[in-house]
């Protein structure tokens, strides 16, 4: 008598965790199919010499060894260095000054608030082509609005001494995403930890470094880690807007990789540089998490 009920018990079970089975399935044929599949192929591909149009020859570590050579490797490798060290902690205290300042109470808040969330439904192309108008080096908007009073613009797309800054002022105009995550943040801020801090005689100066910016940390460090993500990755603005630039100043590693694999056919040595990319990224945001050990607060449940 004790028998059936334990195969009636396992018989629903089985039927449990293959109804369960049955309904993730399309994510699990997708997730091999379109992710795991393509990231084994690609990791295979980096040792080989595949041209697309021919089978893959092995050949071992020689494509890591030609990226060491490679001098146009290493200059997209700096440029795209050089563009995450200075756009990232701009655009973190810009989208932090910003958010404070939207979370005052001023006039016309949810217009301000808004007009800077609209940047980040337009489109990168739509975006990157507009820019490509405002800075033309002759008949842009912004060397139109220096003209007026009397100073002579650069040519921002064409000179290989400010192309790099032109896209950087861009990457700074697309911060409304992070605005909106920092502005969700100091609305959750205790008003309580202000109230101390104004018995304290603390001034707004001291409340912001001491309360503030303790209190959203977590949040700064996820945007940070998803900046550092995104910004090794860039690839649409500085294609469409410079192409690579003037002697290769905004030449950037996914445009060297999309190349790579694309102009010139040479799939195993771009996928040796995704590798190479995922390994930086890996290890900046393994360096990012260390760091913050001391500079992030987490408060308690």
């Amino acid at each position: 008598m004790s028998a059936r009920p334990a195969k009636l018990t396992r018989d629903t079970s089985w039927k449990h965790e293959a109804t369960g089975l049955a309904w993730i399935s399309p994510w699990v044929i997708g997730f091999l199919a379109f992710t795991a599949g393509p990231i084994v192929m690609s990791l295979y591909y980096s040792v080989t010499d595949y041209s697309l149009l021919e089978k893959p020859v092995f050949i071992g570590a020689e494509n890591y060894q030609r990226l060491a050579r490679d001098e146009i490797f290493v200059g997209a490798l700096k440029n795209t260095l050089w563009y995450a060290a200075v756009s990232i902690p701009l655009g973190t205290i810009f989208a932090i000054i910003l958010a404070a300042m939207l979370n005052t109470r001023i006039k016309a808040r949810a217009l301000f608030r808004a007009a800077m969330f609209i940047p980040t439904l337009v489109p990168i192309v739509a975006s990157a082509m507009v820019w490509s108008w405002l800075l033309n080096g002759q008949i842009g908007l912004l060397n139109q609005a220096l003209g007026w009073i009397g100073i002579k613009g650069p040519d921002w797309l064409g000179d290989r001494h400010v192309a790099m800054w032109a896209l950087i002022l861009m990457s700074v105009w697309g911060a409304g995403n992070a605005v909106v995550i920092y502005l969700a943040a100091l609305q959750d801020v205790p008003t309580s930890l202000y109230e101390a801090a104004d018995l304290d005689g603390v001034t707004w100066i001291g409340k912001f470094w001491h309360v503030t910016l303790p209190m959203i940390s977590p949040v700064i460090l996820f945007n940070v880690i998803t900046s550092i993500i995104g910004t090794l990755q860039v690839f649409a603005v500085p294609y469409i807007m410079t192409g690579g630039g003037p002697d290769r100043s905004t030449y950037f590693f996914t445009m060297y990789l999309y190349d790579n694999a694309f102009r010139y056919l040479n799939m195993g040595y771009a996928s040796a540089m995704a590798w190479v990319q995922l390994v930086i990224i890996l290890a900046l945001t393994a360096l990012t998490f260390w760091l913050s050990r001391k500079l992030v607060f987490y408060r308690s449940a």
